[in-house]
């Protein structure tokens, strides 16, 4: 796959509930093993969500944005890591934030992610912490108008 072969896109949880789930069982909860209680919550009903789509209409990555401004169950299906997928889902879910008038923006990014959100202008704040059995760190984006 060549770069930019996809397109992201803002959809609704009503509309592609079972895409979003499909990417994020697959991502979560077969390949880094979190329990499906702990990857299911209540929360997103009340998200805004964005959805990459490969050059077929495949659904192949996703993200969700909390009114508090938390960004979070960023996934990307394992073929189409490292082709921008995962900046190009940030930063639509960093412009979806803006249409919403939220200024301040934070989430819980696995460590090995780390670099990946400090590219996009997240910096770490607390300690490292257990999320699903995986180390985590809170990482916040404040931008200013």
């Amino acid at each position: 796959m060549t770069d930019n072969m996809f397109h992201i896109s803002r959809v609704t949880w009503e509309e592609e509930q079972e895409r979003i789930m499909m990417i994020r069982n697959t991502v979560f909860v077969e390949e880094q093993k979190v329990p499906i209680d702990e990857e299911m919550d209540d929360l997103d009903a009340q998200c805004w969500f964005v959805l990459a789509e490969d050059e077929n209409g495949n659904a192949i990555g996703t993200g969700r944005l909390l009114p508090d401004g938390k960004i979070g169950r960023m996934a990307v299906l394992k073929q189409f890591r490292n082709h921008g997928v995962g900046s190009d889902l940030l930063k639509a879910l960093i412009g979806l934030a803006d249409t919403q008038s939220i200024k301040d923006l934070y989430l819980h990014g696995q460590i090995q992610a780390k670099h990946f959100y400090n590219k996009h202008g997240f910096v770490e704040v607390g300690p490292v912490f257990d999320e699903a059995g995986i180390p985590h760190v809170k990482m916040c984006l404040t931008r200013h108008y």
